[in-house]
């Protein structure tokens, strides 16, 4: 099963198609790569394009891609198809393809992707791609999206988009740490330390902590932070694959 996503992005169709095609743009805002360069190419041929991704402290892992396809069609949508490889024997993607779609709606832009990929490492690795790579792969996807919307819509830098996040996330893990200490130390614990305040206080502060870790998990992130929740997973049945996408399933690239 290939990953979708998509995002709404109220902003320009071309600004956000620079952002999305230029290499130095891209490789700041999506998280899936570290390094994007675009290499040597025939005048008229398909753009080729190198990327690099720190897949662990000091391990980098590289390939290369093609544009297979570009087109911007009459009625105003732009497509945007790329088949890719990855030859490093401990990168668990090896080879793969997909499409970015552009599609005015409104008062925005309908910015979507769908694209599939082998992996590498025979079942092991078909197994270790169902249960961790292809959910990884699905959120980092739309936890990039939703930072590139933050850009085109708030001027806010993938870069401090990043810093906002670890922010928020460092705030909530010590929310719910501290929450967890108040429930292990049990109401006589509590009691002991509240003092004064009473047997009441010792069975309301475990409530209040219980109460502290559940919106510490599911209480929709700050405007400034990227989510993943904020794009949709799973395609509409108003939308398909383009056809020019079809082009970038039928091998590596070279």
């Amino acid at each position: 099963m290939g990953i979708y996503v998509e995002a709404k992005v109220r902003g320009d169709l071309d600004e956000l198609w620079r952002r999305t095609q230029d290499p130095a743009c891209h490789q700041r805002w999506d998280l899936r790569f570290t390094e994007i360069e675009p290499l040597p190419a025939p005048a008229e041929g398909p753009a080729r394009f190198r990327y690099a991704t720190r897949v662990l402290p000091g391990l980098i892992v590289a390939g290369t891609g093609v544009h297979a396809g570009e087109k911007e069609r009459g009625d105003g949508t732009r497509t945007s198809a790329l088949r890719f490889s990855c030859p490093h024997p401990l990168s668990p993607l090896a080879d793969g393809g997909g499409y970015w779609r552009y599609v005015p709606d409104g008062d925005g832009i309908r910015f979507l992707t769908g694209y599939d990929y082998r992996a590498r490492w025979g079942r092991p690795g078909a197994l270790l791609d169902r249960l961790t790579l292809r959910p990884l792969m699905g959120w980092a996807t739309a936890w990039s999206f939703d930072r590139l919307r933050l850009w085109l819509e708030h001027g806010i830098t993938p870069e401090r988009a990043l810093r906002n996040w670890i922010a928020e996330m460092v705030v909530r893990t010590l929310v719910i740490a501290a929450s967890c200490v108040v429930l292990l130390a049990g109401p006589p614990r509590l009691a002991a330390v509240v003092g004064p305040l009473g047997p009441e206080a010792a069975f309301t502060l475990p409530l209040l902590a219980a109460l502290a870790i559940t919106l510490a998990l599911i209480k929709t992130p700050l405007t400034g932070t990227p989510a993943a929740r904020r794009c949709l997973r799973t395609p509409p049945l108003r939308s398909r694959a383009p056809r020019s996408a079809a082009l970038v399933l039928e091998g590596p690239a070279s």
